[in-house]
């Protein structure tokens, strides 16, 4: 199979001259790696120099939004499998992209997404949050799945994802225009259409956050915003209870490796979590002031 990684990148640094370097080494050949950069004053040439196959496409940072961005990026593969990475997901070894590819070979199969490692400066619950999200045992989930695994049937990371360019057209693609989630209202298409997403849990990119409390409000308000926007896809799905269960063994956790006084930051960050998320379903009755305050994406809201 024909195969296209796609990068938006905003300020690119170490961590992407990183990316470049791996991907050059990778096991199965890349047709294109097709680099969408915001704001041409802010991109460094040299990145690129000694990688075969790149492309690099501009926009205004006013014009970037993660969905419309991504799909206009879409628009120039001609692959058959298009790889979506973020800048800072570095792969592990030179088999992310073979073992990402794998699934395809069942033809239900229409979306793939890697297993995110934590990096070595990662907090104990950041790493934990890593494993719960991303486990060891691979996973091809369908339809039949929403009654167990709930909002988890969907999800699927643009950190590292690949997708079948022919059903990702048919299915009409990423939103053009979103605040955040692309990937799961896409999925959330997919699964919902009859067609399989598959966690590929041999492909590994290192990715991982250290996100204050604040942070992790707004993140989940704009995750929430985003719920609300699209019911079609999202409305009746059990989403918090699996918040929830996070949180307990999580806890369990911290205990476990004798560091309980985690415990207490792990309540405090979470409540900030699901107020965000609480206040992201109400988002309607909240005045624009207070929408400015609460979201990470201001552009989105003018």
């Amino acid at each position: 199979m024909k195969v296209d990684v796609i990068i938006p990148t905003y300020k690119p640094d170490e961590k992407f001259r990183r990316l470049l370097f791996m991907l050059g080494r990778q096991s199965i050949s890349i047709s294109h790696i097709i680099i969408v950069n915001t704001e041409e004053s802010w991109w460094d040439p040299g990145l690129c120099e000694g990688i075969d196959g790149v492309q690099v496409y501009h926009v205004p940072k006013k014009d970037f939004d993660h969905g419309g961005t991504r799909n206009l990026a879409a628009h120039r593969s001609d692959a058959d499998i298009m790889v979506f990475m973020t800048q800072d997901a570095v792969p592990v070894d030179e088999y992310l992209l073979e073992r990402l590819t794998e699934p395809f070979a069942d033809e239900q199969v229409a979306a793939a997404y890697a297993r995110q490692l934590p990096d070595k400066h990662c907090s104990e619950i950041e790493k934990y949050t890593r494993q719960f999200n991303y486990p060891e045992e691979d996973r091809k989930k369908t339809i039949a799945d929403l009654d167990e695994l709930g909002i988890k049937t969907f999800f699927c990371s643009n950190v590292c994802a690949a997708y079948r360019r022919s059903t990702y057209f048919q299915l009409g693609g990423f939103v053009k225009k979103t605040i955040f989630n692309e990937d799961m209202i896409y999925a959330g298409t997919l699964v919902r259409s009859g067609y399989a997403i598959s966690y590929a849990s041999r492909a590994l990119v290192v990715h991982s956050h250290n996100y204050g409390c604040l942070t992790q409000f707004k993140r989940n308000f704009d995750l929430a915003v985003s719920q609300q926007q699209y019911p079609e896809i999202f409305a009746g799905v059990r989403s918090e209870s699996e918040g929830i269960r996070l949180v307990r063994q999580t806890a369990g956790y911290l205990w476990r490796i004798h560091k309980p006084w985690l415990i207490v930051y792990l309540i405090v960050q979470s409540g900030f979590k699901f107020m965000g998320y609480r206040f992201g379903r109400k988002y309607e009755k909240l005045p624009k002031c207070i929408i400015h305050l609460f979201t990470m994406n201001k552009a989105y809201w003018k």
